[in-house]
């Protein structure tokens, strides 16, 4: 698709970019103008290419909200390439635009709004921010009067300016970008204050938001967010009323998500016990069972890597009783896969070269698929660990719990498996072959053929693989190549930190006894 989509000739005279949406285009949403929808002898063309064409040719003239000039963007003012370790004059003259008006602003909503929002049928409901171009519309034409809909307002135009900066190389762009975003901070604290205005999903949606840009850019505090303990206070203040209505539950799934990636992938502990919310959602839809079950492993992942023993009798009796609670939990991970419709199963394919693959009907899908086997991966692995000290403090009495000691044997295998798996599916899920398994007719550059949603749904699954130490060399190759083309190609810099050119960043993992295959319980044995 074009940069800037072609119009539907019925709405030419609004001057609405069509993000060639079907039945009707999500853009005229977004600015509260009526949608014809698209004749049936519409044809749509990719002209990427021509776009870029014409971009060369174009000298630079950026003009802000209140007809500003400001400073021409010159080859030397210009961010690296796609590729962070090298440049080409011609991703440099891609910053070169004339903007005669602000229309900048309304064409980043809307590539923001297709690269980062879905809205799926009911049959495979995997939404991200769908509700978010209805709810913009509501507050687009709202001035910056310090209201928890201009602050929403803000935190969108903050991240489609930086998304769209990042992808054309256009530092006024990610300059205006900023000081949305530094005026979103401002007005969310005032929001935060309000008990009333706080629970609003406007304010849930904002500090959403501000969590993507902040990845967008790369510039977390080492890996933790720091709008984790927000999410968490708003989870907590909005209580069982936010699973009401689509949104709210959207809004929970983005929030939810994001806090247990942080529990189990990096070994913060929450601030508020909110896991009793999701224990209210439907458990026979896919992803909330899966949510379910990635909750309890968070909550036993809390108790055991929390525990400073001695070990005595009782406490032998406690390592015990989370073995068996792990067990439970894979036998539930197991049903999981066997639950699944027909629709969410991958298929075993070959490419042309005879390369073993595996795809899905959908890419939405593929990445849910990545989620499950990270998990699997952090619940065999922690099962090894704690298999391994019940052995080293029970001591001359192992015979009495063989029972409980039997299953490291397949482990590995396991593991080992879903790293191969996760492996095999990352063709499809880059937009690299289709559901066949062949390649597509085209392709530009090295870009995958994926909205930048999907890649951002698969950074922390690749990373905790790439990271725990288990795969081949050859495997944690591709896993780190998958993440640096999320980072370079699809402009997610939280990407690139994540694949690090020297082997994964540092992290606590190395210090996480469920985290590292090498290491034990960092219990004080008696």
């Amino acid at each position: 698709m074009a940069l800037f989509a072609p119009r539907v000739e019925a709405n030419a005279k609004f001057d609405v970019q069509c993000d060639e949406a079907v039945p009707q285009c999500r853009n005229c949403l977004v600015y509260g103008r009526p949608c014809p929808g698209y004749r049936k002898d519409t044809i749509f063309r990719n002209e990427t290419q021509k776009v870029e064409q014409l971009m060369r040719k174009n000298s630079v003239v950026f003009v802000d909200h209140n007809q500003q000039r400001s400073p021409s963007l010159s080859p030397s003012t210009s961010p690296v390439s796609r590729d962070s370790r090298t440049s080409s004059s011609a991703s440099s003259s891609l910053s070169l635009y004339r903007v005669a008006d602000s229309g900048w602003d309304e064409r980043a909503v809307c590539y923001f709004f297709d690269q980062f929002t879905t809205l799926e049928d009911q049959e495979v409901c995997i939404n991200h921010l769908g509700f978010l171009p209805s709810l913009y519309a509501t507050c687009r034409d709202i001035g910056y009067d310090g209201s928890v809909s201009s602050c929403l307002r803000l935190a969108v135009d903050a991240t489609a300016l930086i998304t769209l900066g990042n992808e054309v190389k256009a530092p006024p762009l990610i300059v205006k970008a900023r000081d949305c975003y530094g005026m979103a901070i401002r007005g969310l604290r005032q929001a935060l204050a309000s008990k009333m205005q706080a629970v609003k999903d406007e304010t849930f949606a904002t500090m959403i938001l501000l969590c993507l840009f902040e990845d967008i850019t790369g510039e977390r505090n080492g890996l933790t967010s720091s709008h984790t303990a927000g999410l968490e206070l708003l989870v907590k203040l909005r209580g069982e009323s936010q699973l009401g209505n689509a949104q709210g539950r959207e809004l929970f799934s983005f929030a939810y998500a994001h806090n247990h990636i942080e529990i189990l992938a990096l070994r913060e502990k929450p601030r508020y016990g909110t896991d009793w919310i999701v224990e209210q959602l439907d458990c026979s839809d896919p992803v909330i069972g899966l949510m379910v079950v990635a909750s309890k492993l968070s909550r036993l992942f809390l108790e055991a890597s929390s525990y400073q023993g001695p070990f005595g009798l009782v406490e032998i009796e406690k390592l015990v009783s989370w073995i068996e609670a792990g067990r439970l939990m894979d036998l539930e991970l197991g049903r999981w896969t066997q639950q699944l419709p027909n629709n969410w199963l991958p298929l075993a394919v070959y490419s042309p070269t005879g390369e073993a693959l595996l795809t899905y009907q959908r890419i939405s899908v593929a990445t849910i698929w990545k989620y499950y086997r990270a998990v699997r991966i952090i619940l065999q692995n922690m099962m090894l660990e704690l298999r391994q000290t019940l052995a080293s403090v029970v001591g001359e009495h192992v015979e009495m719990y063989k029972d409980v000691l039997q299953g490291n044997e397949n482990v590995k295998d396991v593991i080992q498996d879903m790293i191969t798996d996760t492996c095999r599916s990352i063709p499809y899920c880059f937009g690299d072959v289709d559901m066949s398994g062949n390649p597509p007719s085209s392709s530009i550059n090295d870009k995958p053929r994926i909205r930048a949603i999907y890649g951002y749904i698969m950074l922390w699954p690749l990373w905790y693989i790439y990271s725990c130490g288990l795969a081949t060399p050859n495997q944690t190759e591709q896993l780190r190549s998958a993440l640096a083309r999320v980072g370079s190609a699809l402009g997610i810099r939280l990407a690139l930190v994540l694949a690090g050119d020297n082997g994964p960043p540092s992290t606590p993992l190395g210090n996480n006894p469920f985290l590292n295959p090498m290491g034990g319980f960092a219990f004080p044995m008696q």
